[in-house]
């Protein structure tokens, strides 16, 4: 635990705005759209250029037009590899009658609780298949 504190500590000192550019299409996750530069080796210049991100929204907080402070985070699916932090300004409904952005410490845990349940499942389906037998012979000696 303490080194996915270290970790995301590390990852959260960078901060990116970005505006949402698709909502509610996708489960805890929306589309943002940032803000790069692309380097042109022939006219030896950077140039404005945008990129688009997949960004985890743990509680679907998030609308169409919201600008939004997101930074790195732990990897949810394949192409998910970053987190909200906080709505900057709300484009239609108000903040209040949204669910809340949750903060990092309650990430974390709703994280080590999720992990903690799998744990036990897995752990309750071994047992189980102990109980039925079905571990028997499947492990080889060497």
């Amino acid at each position: 635990m303490r080194l996915q504190i270290q970790k995301l500590a590390a990852s959260a000192s960078r901060q990116m705005n970005a505006v949402v550019v698709s909502s509610g299409l996708m489960a805890k996750t929306v589309k943002v759209r940032i803000g790069v530069q692309k380097w042109n080796n022939q006219i030896q210049k950077d140039f404005n250029k945008t990129s688009h991100l997949l960004v985890h929204d743990p509680r679907s907080s998030l609308r169409t037009g919201d600008v939004i402070s997101i930074s790195s985070g732990w990897r949810v699916s394949k192409n998910v590899h970053h987190v909200v932090r906080a709505i900057v300004a709300p484009f239609g409904e108000p903040i209040e009658s949204r669910p809340a952005v949750p903060s990092e410490e309650e990430r974390l845990k709703e994280r080590a609780v999720k992990r903690a349940e799998k744990l036990k499942r897995r752990k309750e389906a071994r047992r189980m298949e102990m109980v039925d037998g079905k571990g028997e012979g499947e492990r080889i000696e060497s």
